[in-house]
């Protein structure tokens, strides 16, 4: 009870606006969620961590502020951010259909069209709570081996979820970057993070939450979708395709770009993943993938 009080407390004083109740949000394990129930007749949700990193929650605000401006799939409106906590909109959930999920392979292929100045960002964010280094690069080939892989091939063999030799393997898949990826194209404006648990299924749309929103190649997101599952994942990408074509064997480049989030998970849980993403850089060094 003293909690909610005190989340209560911030969120007032944030937003200028009462709190009528609280409500404890269940999933994620990363923050406590809340949901506020506002006297002006809003709601509206609640992110908080004691000792946050720098800059995690405004980072945080900043990507989801992009997102919408971009205009295509939408995202929850940010109604304060501070070092403390980030207050949102409350998108309500309901029960994921077919009918969402083409509509938000269309929106989703929005969302990438509407473009970035650049492969990166303007600040550095977070994956988790693990950091993201995200300062421009000429190419996406550069970007993605100095940016999304490398730093966690050092990250999870310094913790003991990579062996030397699986670190090499990803390492040589690096250095063959340029022959496995796709034609060029203009950087995309991309979730960064599209696991099914940062998607909020509502009565109009599938809505984008706790993105690492940045300049990136928008096979990225489908292939974050593909590696976990999500609710109708084929009518996602069949609609996605039809609104904005993928490039010819798209498919094959999916464990390319499955690297990042298995390395990231490899450096934060451990497990399988370090050799998960091992067989998925061997994969391409095979051709196979």
């Amino acid at each position: 009870m003293a909690r909610m009080a005190g989340t209560a407390a911030l969120a007032e004083k944030l937003l200028d606006v009462a709190v009528v109740s609280t409500t404890s949000v269940a999933g994620g394990d990363i923050c406590t969620t809340t949901r506020l129930r506002l006297t002006d007749g809003r709601s509206a949700v609640i992110k908080t961590r004691p000792q946050a990193p720098s800059g995690f929650f405004t980072v945080e605000a900043d990507g989801l502020r992009r997102l919408r401006e971009a205009g295509g799939a939408p995202a929850p409106a940010v109604l304060a951010a501070d070092d403390d906590c980030i207050i949102l909109d409350w998108i309500e959930p309901t029960r994921p259909t077919t009918e969402l999920a083409e509509a938000f392979g269309r929106n989703l292929a929005a969302t990438h069209a509407s473009g970035a100045s650049a492969f990166g960002a303007e600040r550095d964010g977070y994956i988790g709570l693990a950091p993201l280094p995200n300062r421009p690069s000429p190419t996406w080939e550069e970007f993605y081996a100095s940016r999304r892989v490398m730093p966690y091939v050092k990250a999870a063999a310094d913790r003991g979820s990579l062996s030397l030799e699986q670190a090499r393997t990803v390492e040589q898949a690096m250095k063959r970057l340029p022959s496995l990826t796709a034609d060029p194209e203009p950087p995309a404006l991309v979730h960064g993070d599209l696991w099914s648990g940062n998607l909020v299924w509502s009565a109009d749309a599938v809505h984008l939450i706790d993105p690492a929103a940045h300049g990136g190649h928008r096979e990225t997101d489908l292939a974050m979708l593909s590696l976990f599952g999500a609710p109708h994942l084929q009518r996602i990408i069949d609609a996605y395709h039809e609104a904005m074509p993928l490039q010819d064997g798209w498919a094959d480049r999916i464990a390319l770009h499955q690297l990042h989030p298995l390395l990231v998970h490899a450096m934060m849980f451990g497990g399988a993943y370090g050799p998960r993403a091992a067989a998925a850089a061997q994969s391409l060094l095979d051709g196979r993938s």
